[in-house]
């Protein structure tokens, strides 16, 4: 097992088909704009590729709204890859389209067979373990595949709870480095978090959590001043990236590429 959850030489994107601006969402709200989307997707490939990592970018795909979110349909690793089994229906026909491009790049490629379902949204990579949260995209069914799976690749997973409300687990928290959690107050008291410094977010910028550590840069919405400003107190090297088209479809950094 590598034990450096967030030190990355290669990233896996899909450039947005038109088609994102009708991506899920659970609480209906305005169609993000797609050219301000294209942007916000163009900033965060550029930047990942500003931090050093190769970017390999996939063709869209405008039968599958959600497709640019390529973290939810495979786990990726430097010992092998595995293709998940997406919670949402009109998503299962993605992982036919990143295939592939795993193939290309993994040796070992793994798979779920179901029954169960686990989106990427609801694992987060620490140093020792992966922690694995059971939500509406994510049943326990699928969690126990994937634990088993991921021993295959020597990573040791354990199931959590992901609160109610909360889309998916890295939705409500991220790593800020290998023993500090960035988190919302929900997750406070997560049992799996267990001998990690857990931070929570400022008032009011519950969304600022799902933040992206990639190697000595975390990325962070640009709108959340309060947690930028906390985690430079910290030592931390912070890059603002624009979000506010992506989060109108329920999304955030950490789910727009495959890492590792």
């Amino acid at each position: 097992m590598n034990s450096d959850p967030y030190i990355f030489t290669h990233a896996l994107c899909r450039a947005p088909a038109p088609s994102a601006s009708h991506g899920i969402r659970a609480d209906g709200g305005p169609d993000p704009d797609f050219a301000g989307l294209a942007a916000e997707h163009a900033a965060y490939v550029a930047t990942l590729r500003d931090l050093g990592l190769t970017v390999d970018v996939l063709p869209p795909l405008d039968d599958f709204p959600d497709a640019l979110f390529t973290e939810d349909v495979a786990l990726t690793f430097p010992e092998g890859a595995i293709l998940l089994r997406p919670g949402a229906p009109t998503r299962a026909g993605e992982v036919a389209h990143i295939r592939a491009a795993l193939a290309f790049h993994h040796a070992q490629l793994l798979e779920m067979t179901g029954p169960g379902y686990a989106d990427g949204g609801d694992v987060l990579r620490l140093a020792d373990r992966v922690i694995i949260g059971l939500s509406d995209r994510t049943d326990r069914s699928g969690a126990t595949e994937l634990a088993k799976l991921l021993e295959t690749l020597d990573y040791r997973a354990e199931i959590a709870e992901t609160p109610p409300g909360v889309l998916h687990f890295k939705t409500g928290c991220g790593l800020i480095d290998a023993n500090t959690i960035l988190a919302v107050p929900e997750l406070a008291s997560c049992p799996q978090f267990a001998g990690l410094e857990v931070v929570l977010t400022p008032l009011g910028e519950n969304p600022a959590a799902n933040i992206l550590r990639v190697c000595n840069t975390v990325l962070v919405g640009d709108r959340w001043r309060a947690t930028r400003a906390m985690l430079t107190a910290r030592g931390i090297d912070c890059r603002p990236l624009p979000t506010n088209q992506i989060a109108r479809i329920d999304a955030g950094l950490s789910c727009m590429s495959l890492r590792w």
